[in-house]
């Protein structure tokens, strides 16, 4: 059993143990996942750059809450819906190497699109 089995048990066992699992709809697991991504981005809200790594350096312990929290949803949305998260990671990057060759898109933020 790999690390992501094993913390997909945790969840579960979480969840069954306080009976949530009747409160995850699709539509609900997807506004907490927008949800806690929204904390993420309220930790660099109204910084510059220089804030915004201080800001980190000085307080890890709570951008890596706020990631777990996102990771939380990202692996309980996979699960209730039978998705292999790291295969659809891997699929997905594959995808994007086709949209972005290295040779258009070395060194720019432009989209796919616009290469």
């Amino acid at each position: 059993m790999n690390k992501i089995d094993k913390i997909l048990q945790k969840i579960k066992k979480f969840i069954d143990e306080r009976d949530w699992n009747q409160f995850h709809n699709p539509k609900d697991l997807a506004l907490s996942l927008s949800l806690e991504a929204a904390e993420v981005l309220e930790l660099f809200q109204w910084k510059n750059k220089k804030q915004a790594q201080d800001y980190i350096k000085n307080n890890k312990e709570r951008l890596s809450e706020e990631l777990a929290d996102v990771f939380y949803w990202t692996l309980l949305i996979s699960r209730k819906f039978d998705i292999d998260i790291v295969e659809a990671l891997e699929d997905k990057l594959e995808k994007n190497k086709k949209k972005y060759p290295i040779r258009k898109s070395k060194g720019r933020a432009d989209k796919y699109n616009e290469l």
